[in-house]
């Protein structure tokens, strides 16, 4: 039986833990580079419209489909290298993994993310993070539905989420109530688009950054 904890940690990694915007433009700026803006951006036509389709960002799944629909050009195996040997650890935000350390001092710390089950894992190791957390890695689709099972494989009297989208906040606080305080890092372009922020309600706690963690008393 699983160990009932007094507060367990969840913390995202877009956007939270590192800078997935800057990945994104990293991205997008290697790919006009190497095989020119029309076939670059035919990659984002079909990234985007499989995120409809998925729910998440399919990066590798996207580059399959984009590769064969230019007829296997070899040029574009390229790029999977290019996304599969990313510095994830260069785009950590400053204090990333202290902050880690920081929760795992006070309480059981989990990595809760959306994702694939092969290049958002390999993202999370690049980067450090799931050293960092020895190996406790959550991912899942859609991470706000599936609370349920996060609770079962990580049962605690009380819960902290970080987490840079306010509306993975609020479901989380809408499913466990008092027993969760949500925290918003104000980076990215969803924690600071005030469209977003118009629709949701706030976060308990908001810092600047997810280096501020480590200031915080909970």
């Amino acid at each position: 039986m699983v160990k009932l904890a007094s507060v367990t940690f969840l913390v995202d990694v877009d956007n939270t833990l590192l800078d997935n915007d800057r990945f994104r433009s990293d991205l997008q700026t290697h790919l006009g580079s190497a095989f020119g803006d029309e076939t670059a951006d035919s990659y984002w036509t079909i990234q985007e419209r499989r995120f409809a389709e998925l729910g998440y960002r399919d990066y590798l799944g996207a580059l399959q489909e984009w590769w064969e629909r230019e007829g296997g050009d070899p040029r574009l195996l390229d790029a999977a290298r290019y996304l599969i040997d990313y510095p994830f650890a260069d785009r950590l935000y400053g204090g990333a993994l202290e902050a880690l350390a920081h929760l795992r001092s006070l309480g059981s710390t989990v990595v809760l993310t959306d994702g694939d089950a092969v290049f958002q894992p390999r993202k999370i190791e690049q980067a450090g993070i799931a050293e960092a957390v020895d190996g406790q890695v959550l991912v899942y689709v859609h991470k706000e539905l599936e609370l349920d099972d996060v609770e079962r494989r990580y049962p605690s009297e009380r819960y902290v989420l970080v987490d840079d989208k306010l509306r993975i906040l609020a479901a989380a606080k809408q499913f466990w109530g008092e027993r969760v305080r949500t925290v918003l890092p104000l980076q990215g372009q969803f924690a600071n688009d005030p469209a977003v922020v118009a629709a949701h309600p706030a976060a308990d706690v908001t810092v600047a950054g997810i280096g501020e963690l480590v200031e915080l008393d909970f």
